[in-house]
């Protein structure tokens, strides 16, 4: 949890005392309500991205990382300190046992005096002569020689136990504290990065925002854990090991001492160039990484505009300074790590040299020599390891520093303050409001009123000021200068979420995310928080203590009320009411079609379906054509459907039983070896492959003959020409050397035999899509039929026992899931040989759908479609009325529309803009910026823009164009003309619609 959420929690139930003495109950219930308020705001500030205990904070970051990281962990850093601390005592013990099993158990000093026991567990601290004497800290037990060996032993081995106990718990802990504070670090810049001004976001590409919150920050989330707890182990383990190294021998100790000095001094030094490189490799990566972005969002112009080249040798020109400053750096490091590992080789040569001396000398026994080499192999590690925790704590504060540079508080909106809620109604006014670009400006000291609700129209002069005073009034964008007022209310004063919920506002260019239909329309009710917190404990722990959000996701936050109905199901059909109102009805129809029915979420629809099933069969061969539909047998032979599909009876769930990769699946080629097929298989591939090269041979790649015969593409047939030219010189080759079994050997390894692997794969692999009535190279007999529907069963049963599944199976009495609904509809497949078939079955299953009242049902299931990144599966059409149902089904007090209507076309264009001007007007108003006044007269009140001035309002005149004159959609449409033409000519057609009917 956050600072300032911590503080809320210590302030949200306290009392404030009256002055001078008892507090008054009046007195306690204002402070109550006082220190609630409080408590809210520094949450909703924590949940914003602002710390209100940030005293230098830079958008509510510390400047300091280590400041940023004591204020959130000191707790836990405290707590692993402590542990830290306690096992020191045990490793000095670890230290210290290796000098007693030599001395006293191997070379038996403890029995030198003849007596046949000694001493066991006796902690005493062994002391040099000139420290003082031996401190005895336990008598131990009476042992002989033996015992004492594995005794000492023992004891040594437990505390190797022990030791590796602590460090696991002591790793472990601070990896979690990391781990939290990086998940509390990229929750707050997230929060940050919802604060961007405007022209901050002008300013930024969304690729370079996305890095550093996804691998920039990974760097200082990995040394979060380490910043106080690393030094402070690592510290302790080398100062006991030291000072055990001095307690046993003061030279040998010194010596020591002296080379992690030169170590301490010299490669920090040495090191510093590492930072400076690191910083530029840094920056080199994100703007890397933000061209690249560059690149994938304006892929379709850059295919246009056949430029592939010139970005690939920019893209290779930036790898290349790159890879330069990663070599460098590379050089500089392993230098410096060689040095390092230098001096660190060094210590042990000399305490053998100097350390023998003494030993010979008598002067240090053998087992304090044993036992000081022992120390100091316990001692270059956490030396190293210091060493590195200083480059990276340099390196990491400059990444830091470099992360706050982008999140300045210069860049960021003011947190969102509860405020006024009041409706949108009265004398709305802007006051000398002006709008500064970095070219100049666009708007300048522009004062009008307006009496809302009302219907507003802005006449555009060709410049820029129409639409930037619509997006200021939609606080799309924040005037550099001036202000908006409601009744003489600044609507600074309301709050952010009041304004979102009351304003709404529709552009040229929809912004639609990853999803369905649904999820984009109903995007803006998406501000109502479930009641409760999240049920796992854990979780809610675990979110709290990082700061996060602890409503519980995924969940139903939908604000039915702001939409004006009472549950999911009025919301569809308000969805689907608007969507039909404005023209997109039939395409969700017929997006609808091409679904899934999943029979846990629509089980009347699943049941509806199968009795339309049964229906639809009846009707046709009440029609006399039966024949037109081949419908799906558990015991029959498809021959309208795939040789793949026959083989799997059902719809794959998996890409593993897809394509090609369905004859490597490793159950399907045990089922096709086993039954037989493989070889079938593999016969009719070489002769579609065979037919398909003889058809092929000297055709462009464009031609209609590959989109007909969907075997093969042009970039295959060298694929295929050389499987062929392998089996022919196999074939060669057998006649040659005979078939025994050590010909086949010799074959293989001189490479004639690899038909059986991959090539032989490649060739399974072409029959899986081969349909007999359509490709018809007589292929497929009777035989094959019934041995393919043996191993159907077969191969059902082996997904069965292998676990894997991966299949949804047809059964005629089961919705199958993961078909499309209308698949599930005919249950079967439409007969090719029969001329009109499509026609005549499309319009029986219409008229069928249409008497058993399906149609709603199959639309809201058309809700489901998924629109794609950005909306690319949908068209310019498609995406904007997305936008303006988005917009419509939040009822807002203001509707601003800015070239929303322009990719409509005029006809629809027309209609749409009745619908709103019935809709709006009474109790709520509506803007809409338009490109000449041909239709300014159906507005009540209209505004022209002037180069930078707005003027008005002012009411149309009887000399105005009415509407019999000029369309509604001459002056809607044209807006964003210009924009949608441009935008098509880098972009590329449009992607395909939908069918018109079920042929697909």
């Amino acid at each position: 949890m956050s600072g300032g959420a911590e503080a809320a929690e210590r302030t949200g139930g306290g009392i404030a005392p009256a002055a001078g003495g008892a507090p008054a109950r009046g007195d306690r219930a204002a402070g109550r309500d006082q220190a609630q308020d409080r408590a809210q705001d520094q949450i909703a500030a924590a949940r914003s991205g602002n710390d209100p205990e940030a005293g230098d904070a830079s958008g509510g970051l510390d400047r300091s990382l280590f400041r940023y990281i004591w204020r959130h962990s000191k707790r836990d850093q405290i707590l692993i300190c402590a542990v830290v601390l306690a096992s020191l005592p045990l490793y000095f013990a670890s230290l210290d046992l290796p000098r007693r099993i030599v001395n006293e158990a191997i070379q038996g000093h403890a029995f030198e005096k003849g007596n046949e026991t000694a001493k066991f567990l006796v902690l005493r601290l062994q002391m040099p002569d000139w420290f003082g004497h031996d401190i005895a800290l336990f008598s131990g037990f009476d042992v002989d020689r033996f015992e004492l060996l594995f005794g000492l032993s023992s004891m040594f081995l437990l505390l190797v136990l022990i030791n590796g106990a602590f460090k696991y718990w002591i790793n472990v802990a601070k990896g979690a504290l990391g781990e939290r504070m990086l998940r509390r670090l990229r929750f707050q810049l997230f929060s940050l990065i919802m604060r961007f001004s405007p022209d901050a976001l002008r300013h930024t590409k969304a690729s370079e925002v996305a890095t550093i919150i996804r691998d920039e920050v990974e760097p200082i989330g990995g040394f979060i854990g380490d910043a106080y707890i690393l030094p402070a182990f690592l510290g302790t383990q080398a100062a006991t090991a030291m000072a055990f190294i001095l307690l046993q021998n003061v030279w040998l100790g010194l010596l020591a001492a002296g080379v992690v000095g030169v170590q301490f001094v010299v490669i920090p030094r040495l090191r510093r160039e590492l930072l400076r490189l690191g910083r530029q490799r840094q920056l080199a990566s994100r703007r890397l990484a933000g061209r690249v972005g560059e690149v994938v969002d304006g892929i379709a112009a850059v295919h246009s505009n056949g430029a592939e080249a010139w970005e690939r040798a920019e893209i290779g020109h930036r790898l290349g300074g790159l890879f330069d400053l990663r070599l460098r750096i590379y050089r500089r490091k392993f230098m410096v790590k060689f040095l390092n590992n230098l001096l660190a080789q060094m210590t042990p040569f000399l305490f053998y040299c100097i350390g023998g001396y003494f030993a010979l000398k008598g002067q240090l026994s053998i087992g304090q020599l044993v036992a000081v080499i022992a120390a100091y192999r316990d001692l270059p590690p956490p030396l190293k390891e210091l060493i590195d925790w200083d480059q990276q704590r340099l390196d990491v504060q400059v990444k830091y520093e470099q992360v706050l540079q982008q999140f300045l508080p210069e860049r960021l909106l003011g947190l969102d303050a509860p405020g006024r809620d009041d409706s949108l109604c009265g004398r709305l006014a802007a006051e000398g409001v002006g709008v500064q670009e970095p070219h100049g400006p666009v708007l300048a000291n522009v004062s009008l009123s307006l009496p809302l609700p009302a219907l507003v129209g802005i006449v555009s002069d060709g410049g820029p000021a129409a639409s930037t005073f619509a997006r200021v009034l939609a606080r799309r964008t924040v005037p550099t200068s001036g202000r908006i007022t409601l009744e003489d209310h600044d609507l600074a004063e309301w709050s952010g979420a009041a304004l979102t919920r009351r304003i709404a506002y529709a552009g040229v260019d929809p912004i639609l995310f990853p999803g369905s239909l649904r999820d984009n329309i109903v995007y803006g009710l998406n501000r109502r928080p479930p009641e409760g917190a999240a049920a796992d404990a854990k979780v809610l722990a675990e979110a709290r203590r990082t700061g996060n959000p602890v409503e519980p996701f995924p969940a139903d936050w939908i604000d039915y009320a702001q939409a004006g109905v009472a549950d999911a199901a009025a919301l569809d059909a308000l969805i689907l009411d608007w969507l039909t109102r404005i023209g997109m009805g039939e395409e969700v129809y017929r997006f609808g079609l091409l679904g899934q029915v999943d029979p846990e979420r629509h089980p009347d629809l699943a049941a509806r379906l199968i009795e339309a099933r049964i229906a639809f069969r009846e009707r046709l061969a009440a029609e006399g054509h039966a024949n037109l539909v081949e419908p799906f047998d558990p015991a029959r032979y498809n021959r309208q459907a795939t040789v793949a599909e026959n083989l799997l009876f059902g719809v794959p769930t998996t890409t593993a039983l897809t394509g090609r990769a369905l004859a490597e699946h490793a159950v399907v080629r045990l089922v096709l070896d086993r039954t037989g097929l493989a070889d079938d298989l593999v016969t009719m591939g070489e002769r579609i492959a065979a037919t398909m090269l003889e058809i092929f041979r000297g055709l462009p790649s464009g031609h209609p003959l590959f989109e007909q015969f969907s075997f093969l593409s042009a970039d295959e047939l060298p694929e295929f020409e050389a499987i062929l030219a392998r089996r022919t010189a196999t074939e060669a080759s057998a006649e040659r050397h005979g078939g025994g079994t050590l010909n086949r050997i010799r074959r293989r390894w001189i490479g004639l035999g690899r038909y059986g692997s991959a090539d032989a794969t490649r060739l399974i692999a072409l029959p899986l899509a081969y349909i007999e009535p359509r490709h018809r190279l007589g292929l497929i007999d009777d035989a094959f039929r019934d041995r393919l529907v043996a191993a159907r069963a077969e191969l059902r049963a082996a997904l069965d026992e292998a676990g894997m599944g991966g299949v949804d199976f047809y059964d005629p009495d089961q919705v199958c899931a993961a078909a499309p609904l209308r698949d599930n509809l005919l249950f079967g497949r439409i007969n090719q040989s029969v001329a009109d078939a499509v026609e005549t079955v499309t319009a029986t299953g219409t008229a069928l759908v249409q008497e058993m009242q399906l149609a709603p049902a199959i639309t809201r299931v058309g809700l489901d479609h998924q629109v794609g990144p950005e909306g690319r599966f949908l068209s310019s059409v498609q995406r904007a009325v997305v936008s303006l149902v988005r917009a419509l089904i939040r009822r807002p007090d203001l509707l601003v529309l800015d070239g929303a209507l322009s990719p409509m076309g005029e006809n629809r264009a027309r209609t749409v803009l009745g619908l709103l001007l019935e809709r709006y007007g009474r109790e709520n108003s509506l803007v809409v910026v338009l490109p000449n006044d041909r239709v300014a007269d159906r507005f009540a009140l209209v505004l022209r823009a002037a180069g930078t001035q707005i003027q008005g309002p002012e009411r149309p005149g009887p000399g105005a164009a009415s509407p019999e004159e000029a369309p509604a959609g001459a002056g809607v449409a044209a807006p964003a003309a210009a924009v949608s033409a441009r935008a098509e000519d880098e972009t590329g057609p449009e992607p395909a619609r939908v069918e018109q009917d079920v042929k697909a």
